[in-house]
């Protein structure tokens, strides 16, 4: 029998390279987006279904899954990718930049969890695969605002997997490091100020320096590949790392005390 899997933020990048992953290995996939009219990639593939979500509306996730549930009878996976991420000086960013971030990669991640668990429990289990980041365990500049959501993400599914253990749900979080996707172009959110030169000088070092790295970031097929994995291994393994080199810098963080970690970001990034 067919296993289901619902994937949401599916139209670009890591999610849509694994509706194709998943899609490619006879899953039946439920890809959904903000807006699947546009969505043209998925054709070929007759065992993938679109839906109209979006994370930060509770209707559009619970319309959804009860969709999912009286076609399929129940989900075996979730992947919560849909999410953004905001960067810039924190002096500039408004209340609104700010909740919209934690909406979105937060709260639209809680509101679809919850719903996947109403599915699976009473069906006997499931597993629910959050993407965070690397972001989600060390840090870097400019960054403030997406750091604070991926920990967020990291301390809730940490705790959640407990209470979740004794309905046979687990909890997986994928960490990916510098991926080559739209989250450094088109969905990229990012804020100075406009009222004063000050950051400038900083904010040059960085970019030029984290241009370097996303030109040599991996696809978003990387990212795919590992979700399969944790979909599938039939573990209790929490978390994947991937990426590099946040495989590598997730290591150092933990053997390096503050000071010499942070003096390795500030001369990786020359400021």
């Amino acid at each position: 029998m067919k296993k289901t899997i619902l994937i949401t933020g599916s139209s670009s990048g890591i999610g849509k390279s694994t509706v194709i992953e998943f899609a490619k290995n006879g899953w039946n996939v439920i890809a959904t987006q903000r807006n699947p009219e546009k969505e043209s990639d998925f054709k070929t593939f007759n065992n993938v279904k679109l839906y109209p979500l979006d994370v930060t509306n509770l209707d559009s996730i619970s319309k959804v899954f009860q969709k999912v549930k009286e076609e399929f009878g129940t989900i075996d996976v979730v992947v919560n990718n849909a999410g953004y991420g905001v960067d810039g000086a924190f002096e500039a960013m408004s209340d609104e930049v700010i909740e919209d971030q934690f909406n979105t990669n937060v709260f639209g991640l809680m509101r679809v969890t919850r719903e996947a668990i109403k599915v699976m429990r009473p069906s006997g289990g499931g597993t629910i695969i959050q993407i965070s980041s690397m972001g989600g365990k060390i840090t870097f500049p400019l960054y403030s605002i997406y750091h604070a959501t991926k920990f967020a993400v990291e301390g809730f599914t940490e705790s959640l997997h407990y209470e979740l253990a004794q309905f046979n749900i687990k909890l997986k979080l994928i960490e990916p490091g510098p991926i080559a996707t739209d989250f450094y172009g088109r969905s990229r959110k990012f804020v100075k100020p406009d009222y004063t030169s000050d950051y400038d000088v900083f904010i040059s070092k960085f970019n030029a320096a984290a241009s370097k790295v996303i030109n040599d970031a991996e696809g978003p097929e990387v990212v795919a590949k590992t979700i399969f994995i944790a979909a599938t291994d039939n573990s209790n393994k929490m978390r994947y790392a991937i990426g590099k080199p946040g495989p590598m810098l997730l290591k150092l963080r933990k053997i390096l005390s503050d000071k010499l970690y942070f003096l390795l970001i500030r001369k990786s990034y020359n400021i």
